[in-house]
């Protein structure tokens, strides 16, 4: 009897300690990344009325005030990168995050000019950006890399430039760049509803400390110390407690936002789709982008339809509402103010008109000897404004272009466009 009783006692033992960890793993996961450190102190500037700001210390006292407020919530875990003044290398900083399996990470920076007139926020997400003025930012953060063997070794031959670097980072990072998005929004929001300041708004930059993160992940730029109204401001108690109450206000935001939707995963009844397919617009413009490009901020599937000599470019496509919303939503907080949802009614053929692909738009002729004119048979070319157009096929629905344009990929003709042609 005392034998079955022990080995009750040790099965109930098991279950508890099971138990227990699934609800350790239930918590969310908040690694705080206060900027710089140590030897490198970051943005710095002193004024006569407040002394030195350094961007180091300020970073600090604001992850340090987050921490505490964060900290007070049982259902958030907190992981910092550095508690004190010391400088964790940017691999560090990423590889903590990884390995603890970050639900979401927060790295707060302050900005910094040349010029003192400059001042307000901007929260970073991950993203390639090939122009120079824009990697401005991302250069000056990637300078760190040079304090640490261990950064040097795992950067030394990354270029943020290279079309393999930027490969590589679109294909690491789009699953979580949509969830950055948000995030940002909302800390962007914040600033400027809770603490009326100025928001210069959420951006995509290749940087190093968020590149190699596998989570939701954004660089906060907290405001500029060159500014002097703002330095005195992001040094004081009161900016640093209005700043970390801003962002925290922001996690609580996301974190219902995520439990809403897996709430609904669970509770709510199985939604009926629509009877047409919705795309979000977001624009219509004269100049075609090809996949990756910085115009489309980052977004995936994307569906691009020239209509009247206007490329109009759609992301996403779905026939259930909430997901229509939902994408509506990403397409408006990664900075396309004006998309919209349009309807589309599957497998509908066109009665004036047909579809077909512009597979080469371009100053020069295609040379005889180009793969596309040796792989397809009657390819269509026109000149307009100087420019040469070569356009294939006809065909009546939408679905039977995407399917033409899949199949001239596997050949691989790529960076086709859809064309909508009326007679």
């Amino acid at each position: 009897m005392k034998t079955h009783k022990h080995a009750f006692n040790i099965i109930l033992t098991v279950l508890f300690l099971i138990f227990a960890q699934l609800g350790a793993q239930k918590k969310f996961v908040i690694v705080l990344d206060a900027g710089h450190g140590g030897s490198d102190v970051g943005a710095t500037r002193k004024y006569e009325n407040i002394g030195l700001v350094q961007e180091k210390d300020v970073t600090l006292g604001i992850v340090l005030k987050l921490g505490r407020m964060l900290e007070k919530n049982k259902d958030y875990k907190i992981i910092y990168t550095r508690k004190i003044d010391e400088y964790p290398s940017l691999a560090d900083r990423t590889d903590l995050a990884n390995r603890s399996h970050a639900d979401l990470f927060i790295s707060v920076h302050c900005n910094a000019s040349t010029k003192s007139t400059p001042y307000g926020t901007e929260t970073y997400v991950q993203g390639p950006d090939q122009n120079k003025t824009n990697l401005e930012v991302a250069k000056r953060e990637n300078d760190v890399i040079f304090l640490d063997d261990k950064d040097r070794e795992r950067f030394a031959s990354y270029d943020p430039t290279s079309p393999e670097s930027l490969i590589a980072l679109r294909i690491q990072q789009s699953k979580y760049l949509e969830s950055s998005l948000i995030f940002g929004g909302y800390v962007e929001e914040n600033f400027v509803k809770k603490d009326k300041r100025y928001s210069r708004g959420v951006m995509q930059k290749n940087l190093h400390v968020l590149r190699l993160n596998a989570m939701p992940s954004v660089l906060i730029e907290t405001g500029f110390i060159s500014n002097a109204e703002e330095a005195a401001y992001l040094a004081s108690d009161k900016g640093q407690d209005e700043i970390a109450e801003s962002i925290y206000d922001a996690i609580t935001s996301y974190k219902k936002r995520i439990d809403r939707n897996q709430k609904k995963i669970v509770e709510e009844p199985k939604e009926l789709p629509l009877k047409n397919d919705f795309r979000i617009l977001l624009m219509s413009t004269p100049n075609k982008y090809v996949v990756g490009d910085p115009a489309l901020k980052g977004l995936n599937y994307i569906l691009t339809i020239k209509e009247n000599g206007l490329y109009k470019y759609y992301y996403s496509v779905t026939n259930f509402a909430s997901i229509k919303e939902n994408n509506l939503k990403t397409a408006k907080d990664a900075g396309f103010r004006n998309a919209t949802a349009v309807s589309f009614i599957p497998n509908q053929d066109m009665n004036t008109g047909y579809y077909r692909l512009e597979v080469y738009t371009g100053k020069d002729k295609l040379p005889s000897s180009s793969p596309i004119l040796k792989l397809l048979k009657d390819v269509e070319r026109v000149k307009a404004n100087g420019i040469f157009y070569y356009t294939y096929g006809n065909v009546k629905s939408l679905e039977a272009a995407t399917k033409l344009q899949k199949d001239l990929e596997e050949k691989g003709i790529t960076n086709t466009t859809i064309e909508k042609v009326y007679k």
